[in-house]
């Protein structure tokens, strides 16, 4: 507006802007909060105030509240009868000691006067049981003195007062003389789930102090087959303590320690100190065999979780192969090649997957995987492992090959140097979802024969070891899934360079808590996850370790797994096959071609790479020298002093058998002085490292002559 109140000109935009400005979108950067009702305060403000009882929150507590409070009045009767009784018993046993005296004989006992006092005690005696009679003559009279003015009614407000008084001094307390048994019944779970016997029971496996308590987060409820419940423990009390001494709260509840599950609460509504608690009724991992669930599915996606079992509470675990690899460890008949069979079920199933199956125990139990396996092997002959290792170089010049050519994808087709659904399915890259799958692996791994490898003497057990941790290394991101199983899951048998590589474990009953680790990995007993506790009765249970790059968020789970007996093994088997010849990627010895691939052997010893165990030997020494040699590495040439406690804590391993091995190889432990974390010196036994290196060449040199 000018001075006059008339409009001032404004120069109309151009065409451009005008056209700009239609097509584009008014956006509110403040975004919009909706404005709560009256009625949606209001519920906020009751769901979140502590005056509101938990009961009147929600319908399930609704529920679960006048559940308890039926519970309280069914068993009222019972229980107010049961305190008059006790409560009698401790009335008399009370006025026995205090007509007796023994008050004031006790006193006079512990001031050694007894006889002095004798007189004065019988005297007592006697005025007290004049009392005890008087009131009862009293009592009388007042009772028939009631029924003549008022009658019965008298009467039985009189007994009613009378027992509710002796339900009251009958009532349970601790350290209360005469409202216990001696000897009282054998201790079980109340089935209701008291949070009081909760709280006892956290207090008697020593999880909390006398002076704390618990804090009802949810309270208990029947879930499935058992009770659920969840807590939090005091301040700086930690839920992984509680895990570790799961047997130890299982005995203060007076459950087997396989009914009693305890989760750590994660994620957002969980901490450090909330614990999750299920119950089982009775033992969750008896009954009836649990059918395959991929029996009943005519094809399955690699790329998808396998189903591998049920846990105590009747949820399936799936199993996750891409990506990872798998362990399998257990002694002899505990369902070890069942529980292999279920992985290698859902590979089977898609017909893009490849398999490498090698059977080093033989007969029939990996008879039908021979139709739709890549390379098969079955057998425990020389021959045998030859073929194992040959096919094993193989892949590892597959792997390099994978490599290469995913360097030379379009950012489009492989962004991340790592395999893809799409380009796992074309047929023209030829980079399926390729699976090693071998059962009895230490028939392999133990071979003794000798082999020259890379310019340097070794073993072929040694030489397939490292061919399978470069497969377990480098493998998973083009595709490679190993998958291993045996019988014998000790430090001799599987090196520790493969088992640090191997994602995911799995582990049947083993004989002892040294075995159980070598599966599930270090401390896995201290944390609460010992194999070797299982019941020989339940065959096919075992403690599952998944990997944590598949996006699993607990640290180990019990599970039950799925049977899969031979017929219906070779369904499976005979459905992959009739999926691949209608896909047309039946290859390899399933389709009669068992030609090898021309592979340059040195090509694959540099891959292995100069730091490998086989070509510098040390696999080929004896345990627990091995191993020693195996964790020092470079400083076996740096360091002048080892401690023992080091090593044994490293290793994981027995310090007496320990002891005795390697002083069986000629090491000895000695004395030296050491500076500690804090400065301060002190004296430790221990291995100098120049008695380990002469170890190292005498056992070489043994060795040599042993192949001459």
């Amino acid at each position: 507006m000018n001075e006059q109140g008339e409009p001032l000109p404004v120069p109309r935009p151009s065409s451009e802007v005008e056209s700009a400005i239609f097509d584009a979108e008014l956006v509110d950067d403040a975004a919009s909060v909706p404005k709560l009702t009256r009625w949606q305060r209001f519920m906020n403000w009751w769901q979140r105030s502590p005056r509101v009882p938990t009961a009147l929150k929600s319908r399930k507590a609704a529920k679960q509240a006048l559940l308890d409070l039926l519970l309280f009045v069914v068993h009222l009767p019972w229980r107010f009868v049961s305190a008059a009784g006790r409560g009698t018993v401790a009335a008399v046993r009370a006025w026995r000691r205090w007509v007796q005296v023994h008050d004031y004989r006790d006193a006079a006992e512990q001031s050694e006067k007894l006889a002095d006092k004798f007189i004065e005690i019988r005297e007592l005696t006697l005025f007290r049981w004049k009392v005890t009679g008087t009131a009862g003559l009293a009592s009388a009279a007042v009772l028939v003195v009631a029924y003549v003015l008022y009658g019965a009614p008298a009467l039985w407000a009189a007994g009613g007062l009378a027992a509710a008084s002796l339900a009251i001094f009958g009532r349970r307390k601790e350290g209360s003389p005469g409202r216990k048994p001696v000897l009282s019944g054998p201790r079980s779970l109340t089935w209701t789930m008291d949070p009081q016997v909760l709280v006892e029971a956290f207090r008697d496996a020593k999880l909390i102090g006398k002076d704390e308590s618990l804090r009802l987060v949810e309270r208990a409820a029947h879930d499935g087959s058992g009770w659920a419940v969840t807590v939090d423990l005091p301040a700086t009390r930690k839920a992984a303590d509680v895990i570790k001494h799961r047997e130890a709260l299982a005995s203060a509840l007076a459950v087997d320690e396989l009914q009693l599950i305890i989760e750590r609460v994660r994620g957002r509504g969980g901490h450090a100190g909330r614990v999750f608690l299920w119950v089982a009724d009775a033992d969750p991992y008896a009954g009836p065999p649990m059918r395959f669930p991929l029996l009943d599915v005519e094809q399955w996606d690699a790329w998808r979780a396998i189903p591998f079992g049920r846990d105590a509470r009747n949820r399936r675990v799936d199993l996750q192969l891409v990506w990872t690899s798998l362990l399998i460890g257990a002694i002899p008949r505990q369902g070890k090649t069942f529980s292999t069979r279920l992985p290698a079920a859902g590979l089977i199933l898609d017909p893009h997957a490849r398999l490498y199956v090698f059977d080093g125990k033989g007969g029939k139990d990996w008879e039908a995987a021979e139709a739709v396996a890549h390379r098969f092997v079955c057998g425990d002959e020389i021959e045998h492992v030859e073929a194992v290792r040959d096919h094993l170089v193989e892949l590892v010049a597959e792997v390099q090959s994978r490599y290469a050519r995913m360097s030379r994808l379009d950012d489009d087709i492989c962004p991340e140097s790592k395999i893809t659904p799409a380009i796992s399915r074309d047929t023209d890259l030829d980079m399926p979802i390729t699976a090693v799958i071998i059962d009895e692996v230490q028939v392999y791994l133990e071979n003794p024969a000798r082999e020259d490898v890379g310019g340097k003497k070794s073993t072929i057990g040694a030489y397939i070891a490292d061919l399978l941790t470069y497969l377990t290394r480098k493998g998973p991101a083009v595709g490679i899934v190993v998958i291993l199983a045996t019988q014998r899951p000790d430090s001799n048998t599987i090196p520790s360079r493969l088992r640090a590589v191997l994602g995911s474990r799995f582990a049947l009953r083993v004989m002892d808590w040294r075995d159980s680790n070598i599966v599930l990995g270090e401390q896995m007993n201290t944390r609460g996850f010992d194999a070797s506790t299982l019941l020989p009765s339940h065959k096919g249970v075992g403690i599952l370790r998944p990997d944590s790059e598949t996006g699993a968020d607990t640290i180990a789970t019990l599970v039950r797994t799925f049977f899969m007996p031979n017929p219906e093994w070779r369904t499976i088997c005979g459905r992959g096959r009739a999926l691949r010849e209608a896909a047309g990627t039946l290859t390899g010895h399933a389709a009669g071609d068992d030609l090898q691939q021309a592979v340059d052997p040195a090509a694959v010893a540099k891959a292995l790479g100069s730091g490998s165990e086989v070509l510098d030997d040390r696999s080929a020494l004896p345990e627990p020298l091995s191993s020693v040699v195996d964790y020092l590495g470079d400083d076996i040439d740096r360091r002048d002093f080892v401690p023992t406690a080091e090593l044994i804590d490293a290793l994981d391993t027995e310090p007496t058998l320990f002891g005795r091995q390697m002083g069986e190889l000629g090491c000895q432990p000695r004395r030296a002085r050491v500076a500690s974390e804090d400065g301060t010196v002190r004296q430790v036994r221990g291995y100098y490292t120049a008695d380990l290196r002469e170890a190292v060449d005498e056992a070489r040199t043994a060795q040599e002559k042993e192949g001459e």
